[in-house]
């Protein structure tokens, strides 16, 4: 399908170089989900490309299969881009959320968006509005974890993006705008991209907390979305064994490089709890992620146990902390923490004044 719609975009030609759409080093992306044709288009700076959307829609809705074309910009750099620094965040009127919360970890594996979707489910228990941003562009693993895998696509409107919703919890997700299974291939801007109109373009309906699943690892799409998120700060997941906590430091150096407060470290996976007798085993060892939260000076906000309640709600699409047993209590207690540092982050810094 993706070959089809790139041999019609190559009938339109670029108005810059005059080149084939495909050929003019424009293109960053195509992609087509139950009849949404997903476009990544390069933006020169200050340029108007208003005529050649219009004209990409017409051509790509030529295609029978093709029900709705969805647009997503990235701006083309005119020089040489300069350190990374945090961004400044949007006038308060305007964010996304009245907190936003990036969910990080060094390396895949180790439960992050588990995590995520079961944080979120602790604060919509607690009765607080509650988005999801899953930004996990290389393994979306949140429309599993909150039921919402037959989800078809994302519809907007003139209004905005329309949020999917499970839980109580509105979730918006790169796994929306992919076929189960298929791989994306996106770089940094490309990312960056979709990231910048998910946040800015969805209906939230201002929540009070919006949870970012990060991609895995320290990439260029890593350094892209906390760069353009303004996010109020980090929590970097990681599991007990020296291998998790190792790229779990990466992960910290990445935020501290973009200028973005780090809340704290989460234990996952801490210890087994047997689901018979309930007797705890270190399988990976334990309190590892505390001893490395102490070493860099940074809050340790709790640890969550390894039950098989866990892996089955997980599979089931209804996170565990929604349940009254001992996982639960452990996101409940950690859902505190992770506010709590949060806002403590967000206090500003005192005034000096000199007299």
């Amino acid at each position: 399908m993706a070959d089809r719609l790139i041999a019609l975009l190559a009938t339109i030609t670029d108005p810059v170089s005059g080149k084939p759409l495909p050929e003019s080093g424009r293109l960053e992306g195509v992609s087509e989900r139950d009849g949404t044709a997903t476009v990544v288009l390069k933006v020169p700076q200050g340029g108007d490309d208003g005529a050649l959307k219009k004209t990409i829609e017409k051509t790509l809705k030529t295609d029978r299969a093709v029900k709705r074309v969805r647009l997503i910009t990235t701006m083309e750099r005119a020089q040489k881009p300069e350190a990374p620094k945090r961004p400044v965040a949007p006038p308060q009127g305007k964010r996304a959320a009245k907190r936003i919360i990036a969910v990080a970890a060094g390396k895949g594996g180790v439960g992050k968006s588990t995590v995520t979707a079961n944080l979120a489910a602790a604060y919509a228990k607690q009765g607080l509005k509650v988005g999801v941003l899953d930004a996990d562009v290389y393994g979306p693993s949140i429309p599993r974890l909150l039921g919402l895998r037959d989800v078809p696509g994302l519809q907007k409107n003139e209004a905005g993006i329309q949020p999917a919703e499970a839980h109580g919890i509105k979730v918006v997700s790169m796994g929306f705008l992919t076929k189960p299974g298929a791989a994306v291939v996106w770089r940094g801007p490309m990312v960056q991209g979709a990231i910048t109109q998910f946040l800015n373009e969805t209906i939230w309906d201002e929540p009070d907390v919006l949870l970012i699943d990060m991609p895995p690892g320290t990439g260029d799409a890593q350094l892209a979305i906390a760069q353009t998120a303004a996010v109020d700060g980090a929590v970097i997941a990681c599991t007990p064994q020296d291998l998790a906590l190792d790229d779990a430091k990466k992960a910290m150096a990445m935020f501290q490089q973009t200028h973005t407060p780090i809340l704290g470290l989460i234990e996952n996976m801490s210890v087994f709890l047997c689901p018979h007798c309930g007797e705890p085993s270190e399988i990976f060892g334990h309190g590892g992620a505390r001893a490395e939260a102490e070493a860099m000076g940074v809050p340790f906000l709790g640890e969550i146990p390894l039950h098989i309640e866990l892996r089955k709600r997980s599979d089931e699409g209804r996170p565990v902390a929604f349940d009254d047993g001992p996982v639960a209590k452990a996101f409940e207690r950690l859902a505190g923490s992770v506010l709590a540092a949060c806002d403590e982050a967000r206090k500003p810094l005192p005034e000096i004044v000199f007299s």
